[in-house]
């Protein structure tokens, strides 16, 4: 004997299950973005810093600079 799943839709009343998926991914999205924005904002340091970093030998500097 086959069982028949009857889908609950929006226009009958019932409800979608989606609601809560959508706010995790509006919240996933919104954090993406500010994650996304910060690294933007930060990259000019990022390079700055990296510069810095290959001057003073890097990994070949060793226990030279503590």
């Amino acid at each position: 004997m086959k069982v028949q799943r009857t889908r609950w839709s929006a226009a009958k009343g019932g409800r979608t299950g989606t609601s809560g998926q959508r706010v995790l991914m509006a919240e996933g999205a919104m954090v993406g973005g500010v994650v996304l924005a910060f690294l933007l904002w930060e990259l000019p340091s990022l390079r700055r810093e990296a510069r810095i970093w290959r001057m003073a030998g890097g990994f070949r500097a060793g226990r030279r600079y503590p």
